[in-house]
């Protein structure tokens, strides 16, 4: 999805970089506002980049577009509804990530930046977030989807959902490998940043 040119690379990482952070501050912030003081006695509730970022995750991302952060630790046992408790956790992620797209997209639009260097990099940040939203939007444990639909399921076909957890990265991997989540998240990849930016994306 990334030329790999070092252009690129150079506006790519520090995007990462935010994107992420925000993401995990997000679901770490609504963990802690929802009663679970997990996040807190971790040190997650922060904005350093440090103590979020997995290392192989950033390469991944680098590498192939996709990759994680190491994920907040949350115990639903601590909110007053446990499956809407995670389910608002889950979402907490995704949605920082579209909100701080459009956020910058607007800033993009109204202050001439469409062409320079610090309108590059906005643009850049503008389309991580978005990947980071979308990818972990996908309903396939461990990303964040999978929470969101399973708290969205009735109680039994929630519990029969959850078995398949174990085997989720592995399906996650095949689907990377094979191309296929790329051919799925492409056309909302290319909507929201057209929209967020006021502008056309090839991808």
């Amino acid at each position: 999805m990334f030329r790999t040119d070092p252009r690129t690379l150079l506006f790519l990482l520090p995007a990462v970089l935010i994107a992420a952070t925000c993401h995990e501050f997000a679901h770490a912030l609504v963990a802690d506002r929802l009663g679970d003081p997990t996040p807190r006695q971790l040190g997650r509730l922060t904005l350093n980049p440090l103590v979020h970022l997995d290392p192989l995750g950033t390469v991944f991302f680098v590498l192939f577009s996709f990759g994680w952060a190491r994920p907040v630790p949350v115990n639903p046992r601590n909110f007053a509804n446990p499956r809407l408790g995670m389910l608002v956790v889950a979402l907490a992620g995704p949605l920082a990530n579209i909100v701080l797209a459009f956020a910058v997209g607007v800033l993009v639009k109204t202050q001439g930046l469409t062409g320079t260097l610090w309108g590059d990099l906005a643009s850049m940040l503008v389309l991580i977030n978005i990947v980071l939203a979308v990818f972990n939007l996908i309903p396939i444990p461990p990303l964040d989807g999978s929470r969101i639909l399973e708290g969205l399921l009735p109680s039994d076909q929630a519990l029969a959902y959850a078995r398949i957890q174990p085997y989720g990265t592995v399906v996650i991997l095949v689907l990377l490998y094979t191309g296929v989540v790329g051919q799925v998240m492409s056309p909302a990849v290319r909507w929201l940043y057209g929209v967020s930016t006021g502008t056309g994306f090839g991808l």
